[in-house]
């Protein structure tokens, strides 16, 4: 019903304010009695063989929302009832920001891809934590940020405050320095000042009773030898793993009138690309580390190949805004399919 009734409705009127009625309508529709049942019953897969145990966190499947789709931790408990495994929120900011100028958000229709440029829009990290005390047992990833207006020399008292504000609600971290949409972020990538970020920030994980798992988010536009750079660093600071990958700034084969937008790019056109990221750090590294395989996954056959490039979980985006919630189903059953 979605590809064929939803979709083509939705996809009339401008993406962001689409998103923000999708997001109206999945709470209002929840008040409903009975709604949670039913759409559990459609769209969650209940079974022990998807089970997973990732950097001591049990997920129930490997199936999670990537950040970016519920930045302020508005709809993650309605959100875990569509089949994801995990919720990731954010990218939460120290300080509340409303991010680029509009229109930032474009649908690449031929390409089945979306352009971004929100530039870490978020209510603030203090507003996300509210939200997040009423969790009900959802497993919740931060994805954490500077502001807009912090310089990078100043970046650690972002991350620390983000860190500090969120320690409690969270189940792990992704520390985000590889957004295009931000000015100068990606220069955190960086080896040295990325290597004294995540340092600092697990000096003062490793201080607490129970540390919470650390991960990195990473381009997908790294040279090979920034790729090593990276499973070096993984290494040397012991965080936990890196998600890969975020959006590309690569424009390459797009056919839509919006391919020459700015921002990041999601959807189709970054699946391979993707998939190479994860088998390169999963291979030089020989499996060191859990990585996530995140970026083009608009099938259950694209994340079944970022499972066996490397991958221990998945995420979804574009995938979800294009497929619906049914490809978290169709994914889930691929998995159970090749065990048998």
């Amino acid at each position: 019903m979605y590809k064929q009734i939803l979709r083509p409705l939705l996809f009339q009127f401008d993406a962001e304010a689409v998103h923000h009625f999708s997001f109206s309508s999945l709470k209002l529709i929840h008040k409903l009695p009975g709604v949670s049942s039913l759409l559990k019953k459609k769209f969650v897969l209940d079974d022990p063989r998807l089970e997973r145990e990732v950097f001591g966190l049990k997920f129930k499947n490997p199936v999670g929302l990537a950040a970016g789709f519920d930045k302020n931790a508005e709809l993650f408990q309605e959100l875990s009832n569509l089949g994801f495994g995990f919720i990731e929120i954010g990218t939460v900011t120290p300080k509340p920001q409303d991010g680029n100028p509009k229109k930032r958000l474009f649908r690449l229709k031929k390409d089945s891809a979306i352009i971004n440029r929100m530039g870490f829009n978020n209510q603030g990290v203090d507003e996300a934590v509210k939200r997040l005390r009423k969790n009900k047992g959802v497993l919740i990833g931060g994805n954490i940020g500077k502001n807009k207006i912090t310089s990078n020399a100043e970046a650690f008292n972002d991350y620390d405050y983000n860190f500090e504000a969120l320690f409690d609600y969270v189940d792990y971290f992704v520390v985000n320095v590889s957004s295009p949409n931000t000015p100068n972020l990606r220069a955190l990538q960086d080896k040295e000042p990325l290597t004294q970020l995540l340092d600092h920030l697990q000096s003062k994980n490793l201080k607490k009773t129970k540390p919470k798992p650390i991960l990195l988010k990473i381009a997908p536009d790294l040279t090979e030898s920034q790729l090593l750079d990276i499973i070096e660093i993984v290494g040397e600071t012991k965080i936990a793993g890196v998600i890969a990958t975020n959006t590309t700034i690569s424009r390459e084969g797009l056919l839509s009138k919006a391919k020459d937008e700015a921002g990041g790019l999601s959807g189709k056109p970054l699946t391979k690309t993707s998939t190479d990221v994860i088998r390169f750090l999963s291979q030089k590294s020989n499996k060191a580390f859990p990585i996530i395989g995140v970026g083009g996954i608009m099938t259950a056959e694209d994340a079944i190949e970022k499972l066996e490039a490397g991958a221990s979980l998945v995420q979804l985006y574009t995938g979800f805004v294009y497929e619906g919630p049914g490809l978290v189903k169709a994914i889930n059953q691929a998995i159970l399919d090749k065990m048998s």
